[in-house]
Protein backbone atom coordinates (compact mmCIF):
# COMPACT_ATOMS: atom_id res chain seq x y z
CA UNK A 1 0.00 0.00 0.00
CA UNK A 2 1.50 3.34 -0.91
CA UNK A 3 2.29 5.95 1.82
CA UNK A 4 -0.06 8.93 1.91
CA UNK A 5 1.90 12.19 2.74
CA UNK A 6 0.96 15.97 3.33
CA UNK A 7 3.01 18.19 2.34
CA UNK A 8 3.51 22.16 1.21
CA UNK A 9 2.61 23.46 -2.15
CA UNK A 10 5.41 23.26 -4.62
CA UNK A 11 6.02 21.95 -8.12
CA UNK A 12 8.22 18.99 -8.49
CA UNK A 13 10.98 19.73 -11.39
CA UNK A 14 10.40 16.16 -12.55
CA UNK A 15 8.95 13.20 -11.97
CA UNK A 16 5.27 12.18 -11.76
CA UNK A 17 2.55 15.42 -11.26
CA UNK A 18 -1.07 14.94 -10.83
CA UNK A 19 -3.21 17.64 -10.96
CA UNK A 20 -6.81 17.46 -9.75
CA UNK A 21 -9.29 19.86 -12.06
CA UNK A 22 -12.77 21.35 -11.68
CA UNK A 23 -14.86 21.04 -15.14
CA UNK A 24 -14.76 24.14 -16.89
CA UNK A 25 -12.75 26.19 -14.82
CA UNK A 26 -9.14 26.96 -16.02
CA UNK A 27 -6.05 25.65 -14.16
CA UNK A 28 -5.41 27.65 -10.69
CA UNK A 29 -2.41 27.94 -8.27
CA UNK A 30 0.05 24.41 -9.30
CA UNK A 31 -1.69 23.78 -12.20
CA UNK A 32 -1.20 27.50 -13.29
CA UNK A 33 2.49 27.27 -12.47
CA UNK A 34 2.70 23.85 -14.62
CA UNK A 35 0.84 25.83 -17.29
CA UNK A 36 3.05 28.27 -17.47
CA UNK A 37 5.94 26.32 -16.84
CA UNK A 38 5.13 25.05 -20.26
CA UNK A 39 4.36 27.86 -22.23
CA UNK A 40 0.33 27.22 -22.66
CA UNK A 41 1.15 23.43 -23.75
CA UNK A 42 -0.48 21.80 -20.50
CA UNK A 43 -4.27 23.25 -21.64
CA UNK A 44 -3.78 22.56 -25.38
CA UNK A 45 -2.68 18.78 -24.90
CA UNK A 46 -5.73 18.03 -21.99
CA UNK A 47 -8.09 19.62 -24.81
CA UNK A 48 -6.95 17.36 -27.58
CA UNK A 49 -6.87 14.14 -25.07
CA UNK A 50 -10.51 15.78 -24.74
CA UNK A 51 -10.22 16.04 -20.68
CA UNK A 52 -13.06 18.35 -19.37
CA UNK A 53 -12.58 17.72 -16.12
CA UNK A 54 -15.78 15.52 -15.23
CA UNK A 55 -15.70 13.82 -11.77
CA UNK A 56 -13.76 10.94 -12.23
CA UNK A 57 -12.28 11.68 -15.41
CA UNK A 58 -8.31 10.75 -15.74
CA UNK A 59 -6.09 11.66 -18.63
CA UNK A 60 -2.41 11.00 -19.20
CA UNK A 61 0.00 12.72 -20.49
CA UNK A 62 3.76 11.57 -20.68
CA UNK A 63 6.73 13.27 -21.33
CA UNK A 64 5.28 16.73 -21.02
CA UNK A 65 7.54 19.16 -19.84
CA UNK A 66 10.13 18.02 -17.39
CA UNK A 67 7.36 15.55 -15.60
CA UNK A 68 7.46 11.93 -17.26
CA UNK A 69 3.97 11.80 -16.54
CA UNK A 70 1.19 14.38 -16.04
CA UNK A 71 -2.50 13.19 -14.87
CA UNK A 72 -5.33 15.20 -14.93
CA UNK A 73 -7.83 13.79 -12.93
CA UNK A 74 -11.52 15.90 -12.52
CA UNK A 75 -13.10 17.14 -9.57
CA UNK A 76 -16.93 17.68 -11.42
CA UNK A 77 -18.36 21.33 -11.23
CA UNK A 78 -16.48 23.25 -8.66
CA UNK A 79 -20.04 24.23 -7.45
CA UNK A 80 -20.78 20.21 -6.72
CA UNK A 81 -17.54 20.06 -4.92
CA UNK A 82 -17.39 17.93 -1.88
CA UNK A 83 -16.18 14.95 -0.38
CA UNK A 84 -17.52 12.29 -2.70
CA UNK A 85 -16.08 14.51 -5.07
CA UNK A 86 -12.73 14.50 -4.03
CA UNK A 87 -12.77 11.09 -3.30
CA UNK A 88 -13.95 9.83 -6.87
CA UNK A 89 -10.50 11.73 -7.80
CA UNK A 90 -8.24 9.99 -5.72
CA UNK A 91 -9.38 6.73 -6.65
CA UNK A 92 -8.88 7.64 -10.65
CA UNK A 93 -5.12 8.77 -9.42
CA UNK A 94 -4.53 5.26 -8.04
CA UNK A 95 -4.39 3.34 -10.89
CA UNK A 96 -3.23 6.14 -13.42
CA UNK A 97 0.17 6.16 -11.40
CA UNK A 98 0.19 2.39 -9.84
CA UNK A 99 3.62 1.92 -11.95
CA UNK A 100 5.34 4.95 -10.80
CA UNK A 101 6.97 4.79 -7.78
CA UNK A 102 6.01 8.08 -6.42
CA UNK A 103 4.17 11.28 -7.16
CA UNK A 104 2.84 14.55 -6.42
CA UNK A 105 -0.97 15.16 -6.16
CA UNK A 106 -1.33 19.50 -6.80
CA UNK A 107 -4.15 19.95 -4.25
CA UNK A 108 -3.45 23.30 -2.97
CA UNK A 109 -6.49 24.76 -4.13
CA UNK A 110 -8.46 22.42 -2.39
CA UNK A 111 -9.91 22.57 1.05
CA UNK A 112 -7.76 20.67 2.94
CA UNK A 113 -10.54 18.04 4.35
CA UNK A 114 -11.31 17.65 0.24
CA UNK A 115 -7.26 17.01 0.03
CA UNK A 116 -7.47 14.57 2.69
CA UNK A 117 -10.24 13.18 1.33
CA UNK A 118 -8.52 12.46 -2.50
CA UNK A 119 -5.74 10.89 -0.53
CA UNK A 120 -8.23 8.95 1.05
CA UNK A 121 -9.90 7.66 -1.93
CA UNK A 122 -6.52 7.17 -3.90
CA UNK A 123 -6.03 4.76 -1.00
CA UNK A 124 -9.18 2.93 -0.94
CA UNK A 125 -8.53 1.99 -4.83
CA UNK A 126 -5.42 1.02 -4.48
CA UNK A 127 -5.87 -2.17 -2.29
CA UNK A 128 -5.34 -5.58 -3.67
CA UNK A 129 -5.25 -8.65 -2.44
CA UNK A 130 -2.22 -10.95 -3.77
CA UNK A 131 -0.97 -13.07 -0.60
CA UNK A 132 -1.42 -16.18 -3.02
CA UNK A 133 0.08 -14.97 -6.54
CA UNK A 134 3.41 -15.95 -6.44
CA UNK A 135 4.19 -15.92 -10.44
CA UNK A 136 3.28 -12.77 -10.80
CA UNK A 137 5.01 -10.41 -13.91
CA UNK A 138 7.47 -7.60 -12.57
CA UNK A 139 5.65 -5.24 -14.82
CA UNK A 140 2.25 -6.49 -13.52
CA UNK A 141 3.16 -5.82 -9.77
CA UNK A 142 2.02 -1.84 -8.94
CA UNK A 143 5.09 -0.08 -7.81
CA UNK A 144 3.54 2.77 -6.07
CA UNK A 145 5.15 3.81 -2.89
CA UNK A 146 4.10 7.01 -1.81
CA UNK A 147 1.44 9.76 -2.91
CA UNK A 148 2.83 13.39 -1.93
CA UNK A 149 -0.32 15.31 -1.49
CA UNK A 150 0.71 18.89 -1.94
CA UNK A 151 -1.83 20.58 0.50
CA UNK A 152 -2.25 24.93 0.98
CA UNK A 153 -2.55 23.68 4.98
CA UNK A 154 -0.59 20.39 4.93
CA UNK A 155 -1.02 19.80 8.93
CA UNK A 156 -4.99 20.45 8.42
CA UNK A 157 -5.25 18.12 6.10
CA UNK A 158 -2.57 15.58 8.05
CA UNK A 159 -5.06 16.23 11.02
CA UNK A 160 -8.56 15.40 8.60
CA UNK A 161 -6.84 12.32 7.41
CA UNK A 162 -6.15 10.45 10.44
CA UNK A 163 -9.68 9.30 10.88
CA UNK A 164 -9.77 8.37 7.38
CA UNK A 165 -6.97 6.40 7.45
CA UNK A 166 -8.23 4.61 10.24
CA UNK A 167 -11.46 4.04 8.81
CA UNK A 168 -9.24 3.00 5.42
CA UNK A 169 -7.83 0.12 7.91
CA UNK A 170 -11.22 -1.40 8.91
CA UNK A 171 -12.39 -1.20 5.22
CA UNK A 172 -9.20 -3.47 4.19
CA UNK A 173 -9.51 -5.72 7.06
CA UNK A 174 -12.74 -6.82 5.80
CA UNK A 175 -11.70 -7.15 2.55
CA UNK A 176 -9.10 -9.44 3.39
CA UNK A 177 -11.46 -11.37 5.55
CA UNK A 178 -14.17 -12.02 2.81
CA UNK A 179 -11.06 -12.32 0.09
CA UNK A 180 -9.37 -15.53 2.11
CA UNK A 181 -9.93 -18.86 0.37
CA UNK A 182 -12.31 -21.22 2.44
CA UNK A 183 -9.96 -23.61 3.63
CA UNK A 184 -7.44 -21.25 5.15
CA UNK A 185 -10.34 -18.77 6.48
CA UNK A 186 -12.52 -21.47 8.79
CA UNK A 187 -14.44 -20.07 12.13
CA UNK A 188 -11.22 -20.88 14.32
CA UNK A 189 -8.92 -18.59 12.01
CA UNK A 190 -11.75 -16.23 11.53
CA UNK A 191 -11.90 -15.84 15.52
CA UNK A 192 -7.97 -15.85 16.00
CA UNK A 193 -8.40 -13.07 13.65
CA UNK A 194 -10.91 -11.03 15.51
CA UNK A 195 -8.39 -11.30 18.65
CA UNK A 196 -6.18 -9.12 16.70
CA UNK A 197 -8.22 -6.07 17.96
CA UNK A 198 -7.26 -6.27 21.16
CA UNK A 199 -3.86 -4.45 20.17
CA UNK A 200 -6.45 -1.35 19.11
CA UNK A 201 -8.38 -1.81 22.31
CA UNK A 202 -11.02 -3.72 21.70
CA UNK A 203 -12.14 -6.60 24.29
CA UNK A 204 -12.32 -9.63 22.27
CA UNK A 205 -14.48 -12.86 23.85
CA UNK A 206 -14.44 -16.11 22.00
CA UNK A 207 -16.91 -18.82 22.44
CA UNK A 208 -16.91 -22.40 21.46
CA UNK A 209 -19.32 -25.05 20.94
CA UNK A 210 -19.39 -26.16 24.53
CA UNK A 211 -19.72 -23.14 25.65
CA UNK A 212 -23.10 -22.34 22.51
CA UNK A 213 -24.41 -25.76 23.88
CA UNK A 214 -24.61 -24.64 27.54
CA UNK A 215 -26.45 -21.86 26.50
CA UNK A 216 -28.87 -23.62 24.58
CA UNK A 217 -27.42 -21.76 20.60
CA UNK A 218 -29.80 -24.94 19.05
CA UNK A 219 -30.09 -23.33 15.44
CA UNK A 220 -26.30 -22.01 15.09
CA UNK A 221 -24.86 -25.24 16.15
CA UNK A 222 -27.33 -27.20 13.85
CA UNK A 223 -26.00 -25.38 10.78
CA UNK A 224 -22.23 -26.15 12.07
CA UNK A 225 -23.05 -29.66 12.90
CA UNK A 226 -22.11 -31.19 9.17
CA UNK A 227 -19.22 -30.20 9.14
CA UNK A 228 -15.57 -30.75 10.99
CA UNK A 229 -14.97 -27.11 11.40
CA UNK A 230 -15.56 -26.03 14.50
CA UNK A 231 -18.38 -22.87 15.13
CA UNK A 232 -17.23 -19.66 16.95
CA UNK A 233 -19.22 -16.81 18.26
CA UNK A 234 -16.82 -13.88 18.98
CA UNK A 235 -17.74 -10.99 21.01
CA UNK A 236 -16.44 -7.47 20.71
CA UNK A 237 -17.30 -4.50 23.08
CA UNK A 238 -15.64 -1.32 22.51
CA UNK A 239 -16.37 0.99 25.00
CA UNK A 240 -15.18 4.89 24.08
CA UNK A 241 -17.92 6.64 25.52
CA UNK A 242 -16.51 9.85 27.88
CA UNK A 243 -17.87 9.18 31.07
CA UNK A 244 -21.42 10.55 32.05
CA UNK A 245 -22.88 10.41 28.91
CA UNK A 246 -26.98 9.83 29.29
CA UNK A 247 -27.29 6.78 27.45
CA UNK A 248 -25.05 4.43 28.47
CA UNK A 249 -26.44 1.63 26.25
CA UNK A 250 -24.18 0.61 23.74
CA UNK A 251 -25.05 0.40 19.29
CA UNK A 252 -24.98 -3.19 18.71
CA UNK A 253 -23.57 -4.76 15.03
CA UNK A 254 -24.20 -8.54 14.25
CA UNK A 255 -22.93 -10.38 11.25
CA UNK A 256 -23.50 -13.56 9.47
CA UNK A 257 -20.48 -15.35 9.70
CA UNK A 258 -21.06 -18.57 7.20
CA UNK A 259 -17.14 -18.86 6.38
CA UNK A 260 -18.49 -21.35 3.55
CA UNK A 261 -21.81 -22.08 2.47
CA UNK A 262 -22.53 -25.54 0.56
CA UNK A 263 -25.83 -25.49 1.45
CA UNK A 264 -25.94 -28.44 3.51
CA UNK A 265 -28.00 -31.19 2.45
CA UNK A 266 -30.03 -28.68 0.21
CA UNK A 267 -27.04 -28.37 -1.64
CA UNK A 268 -26.08 -25.25 -3.59
CA UNK A 269 -25.69 -25.84 -7.72
CA UNK A 270 -21.56 -26.48 -8.42
CA UNK A 271 -21.43 -23.42 -10.61
CA UNK A 272 -20.42 -20.66 -8.71
CA UNK A 273 -20.14 -22.24 -5.43
CA UNK A 274 -16.89 -21.04 -5.14
CA UNK A 275 -18.35 -17.19 -4.50
CA UNK A 276 -19.57 -18.94 -1.35
CA UNK A 277 -16.13 -17.86 0.82
CA UNK A 278 -17.50 -14.28 1.17
CA UNK A 279 -21.10 -15.73 2.44
CA UNK A 280 -18.76 -14.20 6.08
CA UNK A 281 -19.02 -10.41 4.64
CA UNK A 282 -21.51 -9.61 7.28
CA UNK A 283 -19.27 -10.84 9.26
CA UNK A 284 -16.17 -9.28 7.86
CA UNK A 285 -17.91 -5.98 7.93
CA UNK A 286 -18.72 -5.61 11.59
CA UNK A 287 -15.14 -6.84 12.14
CA UNK A 288 -14.01 -4.41 10.30
CA UNK A 289 -16.36 -1.57 11.48
CA UNK A 290 -14.77 -2.39 15.40
CA UNK A 291 -11.88 -1.85 13.66
CA UNK A 292 -12.31 1.38 12.09
CA UNK A 293 -13.78 2.21 15.47
CA UNK A 294 -11.16 1.92 17.87
CA UNK A 295 -8.85 3.00 15.32
CA UNK A 296 -10.11 6.38 15.47
CA UNK A 297 -10.89 6.42 18.84
CA UNK A 298 -15.03 6.50 18.31
CA UNK A 299 -16.41 8.23 21.49
CA UNK A 300 -19.16 5.43 21.68
CA UNK A 301 -20.02 2.42 23.41
CA UNK A 302 -20.31 -0.17 20.03
CA UNK A 303 -20.59 -3.92 20.82
CA UNK A 304 -20.25 -6.12 17.45
CA UNK A 305 -20.94 -10.34 17.42
CA UNK A 306 -20.51 -12.66 14.86
CA UNK A 307 -21.53 -15.95 14.26
CA UNK A 308 -19.20 -18.34 12.80
CA UNK A 309 -19.55 -21.64 11.30
CA UNK A 310 -19.28 -23.53 8.16
CA UNK A 311 -22.53 -25.25 6.24
CA UNK A 312 -21.31 -28.99 4.64
CA UNK A 313 -23.03 -31.64 3.37
CA UNK A 314 -21.87 -34.85 5.52
CA UNK A 315 -23.79 -37.73 7.33
CA UNK A 316 -24.21 -35.56 10.80
CA UNK A 317 -25.46 -32.72 9.01
CA UNK A 318 -28.36 -31.32 9.62
CA UNK A 319 -31.52 -32.35 7.49
CA UNK A 320 -34.85 -30.66 5.78
CA UNK A 321 -37.45 -31.45 8.08
CA UNK A 322 -35.57 -31.14 11.44
CA UNK A 323 -36.98 -29.24 14.41
CA UNK A 324 -34.15 -26.86 16.93
CA UNK A 325 -34.71 -24.69 19.61
CA UNK A 326 -33.24 -21.70 19.66
CA UNK A 327 -31.58 -20.16 22.57
CA UNK A 328 -34.92 -17.70 22.71
CA UNK A 329 -36.45 -20.87 23.35
CA UNK A 330 -38.63 -20.75 20.14
CA UNK A 331 -38.78 -23.74 17.54
CA UNK A 332 -37.83 -23.82 14.22
CA UNK A 333 -38.66 -25.96 11.35
CA UNK A 334 -35.61 -26.55 9.15
CA UNK A 335 -37.24 -26.45 5.75
CA UNK A 336 -34.24 -26.06 3.88
CA UNK A 337 -30.43 -25.73 4.83
CA UNK A 338 -29.59 -23.22 2.53
CA UNK A 339 -31.52 -21.04 4.59
CA UNK A 340 -28.80 -21.02 7.58
CA UNK A 341 -27.52 -17.24 7.86
CA UNK A 342 -31.16 -16.35 9.80
CA UNK A 343 -30.49 -19.65 11.91
CA UNK A 344 -27.22 -18.21 13.11
CA UNK A 345 -28.60 -14.80 13.48
CA UNK A 346 -31.21 -16.01 15.55
CA UNK A 347 -29.17 -17.05 18.29
CA UNK A 348 -26.60 -14.24 18.22
CA UNK A 349 -29.28 -11.57 18.41
CA UNK A 350 -31.09 -12.93 21.27
CA UNK A 351 -27.89 -13.20 22.76
CA UNK A 352 -26.93 -9.87 22.28
CA UNK A 353 -30.02 -8.14 23.92
CA UNK A 354 -30.33 -9.85 26.74
CA UNK A 355 -26.52 -9.50 27.68
CA UNK A 356 -25.94 -5.95 26.76
CA UNK A 357 -29.85 -4.60 26.19
CA UNK A 358 -28.11 -2.38 23.21
CA UNK A 359 -30.46 0.80 22.30
CA UNK A 360 -30.26 -0.37 18.38
CA UNK A 361 -28.75 -3.73 16.74
CA UNK A 362 -28.34 -3.40 13.15
CA UNK A 363 -27.72 -6.96 11.33
CA UNK A 364 -25.32 -7.61 8.34
CA UNK A 365 -25.70 -10.90 6.01
CA UNK A 366 -25.59 -11.90 2.25
CA UNK A 367 -28.91 -13.65 3.16
CA UNK A 368 -30.80 -14.00 0.12
CA UNK A 369 -30.23 -14.01 -3.45
CA UNK A 370 -33.91 -12.73 -4.22
CA UNK A 371 -32.28 -9.11 -3.25
CA UNK A 372 -29.94 -9.16 -5.81
CA UNK A 373 -33.22 -10.35 -8.23
CA UNK A 374 -35.16 -7.04 -6.64
CA UNK A 375 -32.28 -4.39 -6.12
CA UNK A 376 -29.49 -5.59 -8.37
CA UNK A 377 -25.75 -4.96 -7.19
CA UNK A 378 -26.61 -1.40 -6.24
CA UNK A 379 -28.35 -1.07 -3.03
CA UNK A 380 -28.41 -3.30 -0.03
CA UNK A 381 -31.81 -4.44 1.18
CA UNK A 382 -33.07 -2.40 4.45
CA UNK A 383 -35.42 -3.89 6.49
CA UNK A 384 -36.72 -2.45 10.38
CA UNK A 385 -38.76 -2.43 13.00
CA UNK A 386 -38.18 0.95 13.92
CA UNK A 387 -38.44 4.36 11.11
CA UNK A 388 -35.49 6.56 13.00
CA UNK A 389 -33.17 3.96 13.12
CA UNK A 390 -33.56 3.05 9.08
CA UNK A 391 -33.56 6.89 8.11
CA UNK A 392 -30.30 6.63 10.25
CA UNK A 393 -28.80 3.69 8.89
CA UNK A 394 -30.22 5.22 4.85
CA UNK A 395 -28.79 8.62 5.50
CA UNK A 396 -25.46 7.30 6.98
CA UNK A 397 -25.15 4.82 3.87
CA UNK A 398 -25.86 8.12 1.23
CA UNK A 399 -22.98 9.54 3.12
CA UNK A 400 -20.35 7.14 2.29
CA UNK A 401 -22.04 5.97 -0.78
CA UNK A 402 -22.57 2.13 0.01
CA UNK A 403 -26.82 3.01 -0.82
CA UNK A 404 -29.72 1.19 0.90
CA UNK A 405 -33.40 1.09 0.12
CA UNK A 406 -35.86 0.09 2.59
CA UNK A 407 -37.78 -2.97 2.01
CA UNK A 408 -41.35 -3.87 3.39
CA UNK A 409 -42.33 -6.01 6.46
CA UNK A 410 -45.67 -6.88 7.29
CA UNK A 411 -48.50 -9.49 8.83
CA UNK A 412 -49.03 -11.11 5.71
CA UNK A 413 -45.11 -12.23 4.92
CA UNK A 414 -45.27 -13.49 8.26
CA UNK A 415 -47.84 -15.82 7.98
CA UNK A 416 -45.64 -17.45 5.04
CA UNK A 417 -43.21 -18.76 7.79
CA UNK A 418 -45.97 -20.63 9.92
CA UNK A 419 -45.08 -24.13 10.37
CA UNK A 420 -47.75 -26.67 11.37
CA UNK A 421 -45.34 -28.36 13.89
CA UNK A 422 -42.91 -25.53 15.18
CA UNK A 423 -42.93 -22.21 15.88
CA UNK A 424 -42.17 -21.34 12.43
CA UNK A 425 -40.41 -22.37 9.56
CA UNK A 426 -36.73 -20.87 7.83
CA UNK A 427 -38.20 -20.38 4.65
CA UNK A 428 -41.19 -18.56 3.12
CA UNK A 429 -41.22 -19.75 -0.48
CA UNK A 430 -40.19 -17.86 -3.41
CA UNK A 431 -42.61 -14.85 -3.22
CA UNK A 432 -40.68 -12.23 -1.33
CA UNK A 433 -38.02 -14.40 -0.42
CA UNK A 434 -35.47 -12.12 1.25
CA UNK A 435 -38.64 -10.08 3.00
CA UNK A 436 -39.59 -13.46 4.61
CA UNK A 437 -36.25 -13.89 5.55
CA UNK A 438 -36.11 -10.54 7.37
CA UNK A 439 -39.30 -11.51 9.00
CA UNK A 440 -37.68 -14.52 10.43
CA UNK A 441 -34.55 -12.20 11.59
CA UNK A 442 -37.10 -9.73 13.21
CA UNK A 443 -38.61 -12.68 15.45
CA UNK A 444 -35.78 -12.20 17.11
CA UNK A 445 -35.63 -8.92 17.86
CA UNK A 446 -37.46 -8.81 20.19
CA UNK A 447 -39.02 -5.26 20.17
CA UNK A 448 -35.67 -3.78 20.26
CA UNK A 449 -34.65 -1.42 17.48
CA UNK A 450 -33.79 -3.00 14.65
CA UNK A 451 -32.60 -2.91 11.11
CA UNK A 452 -31.11 -5.69 8.36
CA UNK A 453 -29.54 -5.13 5.77
CA UNK A 454 -29.01 -7.95 2.98
CA UNK A 455 -25.67 -6.91 1.56
CA UNK A 456 -25.71 -10.20 -1.07
CA UNK A 457 -25.21 -8.12 -3.89
CA UNK A 458 -22.66 -5.52 -2.74
CA UNK A 459 -20.54 -7.60 -0.97
CA UNK A 460 -18.58 -8.65 -4.01
CA UNK A 461 -18.05 -6.52 -7.22
CA UNK A 462 -17.59 -8.27 -10.38
CA UNK A 463 -15.94 -5.07 -11.79
CA UNK A 464 -13.60 -2.00 -10.88
CA UNK A 465 -15.21 0.94 -8.90
CA UNK A 466 -14.34 4.17 -8.60
CA UNK A 467 -12.32 3.52 -4.70
CA UNK A 468 -13.34 0.16 -5.03
CA UNK A 469 -10.68 -3.09 -6.97
CA UNK A 470 -12.61 -5.64 -8.41
CA UNK A 471 -13.52 -8.39 -5.74
CA UNK A 472 -14.42 -7.73 -1.73
CA UNK A 473 -16.04 -4.41 -1.26
CA UNK A 474 -16.48 -3.95 2.47
CA UNK A 475 -19.66 -2.47 2.06
CA UNK A 476 -20.94 -1.89 5.47
CA UNK A 477 -17.89 -0.83 7.16
CA UNK A 478 -18.03 3.12 5.80
CA UNK A 479 -21.87 2.89 6.58
CA UNK A 480 -21.39 1.72 10.45
CA UNK A 481 -18.52 3.65 11.07
CA UNK A 482 -20.79 6.68 9.72
CA UNK A 483 -24.02 5.53 11.91
CA UNK A 484 -21.98 5.29 15.10
CA UNK A 485 -20.66 8.74 14.18
CA UNK A 486 -24.08 10.06 13.89
CA UNK A 487 -26.16 7.98 16.34
CA UNK A 488 -23.99 7.39 19.23
CA UNK A 489 -20.99 9.84 19.05
CA UNK A 490 -23.16 12.98 18.38
CA UNK A 491 -25.78 11.70 21.41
Amino acid sequence: MPDIAFVKPALPKNGVLVLPMTEGDPPAGLAREAEEAGGGLLSRALEAAGFKGRKGQATTLHALGGWTKVVAVGLGKAAELGPEAAEAAGGAIAPAIAQDREATVAADTLDPKLAAQLGFGALLRAWRFDRYRTKEKEEDKPKLERIAIASGNATAAKAAFAPLRAIADGVFLARELVSEPPNVLHPTEFAERCKGLERLGVEVEVMGPKEMKRLGFGALLGVAQGSVQEPRMVVMQWKGAPKGRKNGKPLALIGKGVTFDTGGISIKPAGGMEDMKWDMAGAGAVVGAMAALAGRKAKADVVGLVGLVENMPSGTAQRPGDVVKTYSGQTVEVINTDAEGRLVLADVMWYCQERFDPRGMVDLATLTGAIIIALGHEHAGLFSNDDELAQRVIAAGAAVGEKCWRMPLGDAYDKQIKSEIADMKNVGGRPGGSITAAQFIQRFANGKPWAHLDIAGTAWSSKDNATVPKGATAFGVRLLDRLVADMAEEG
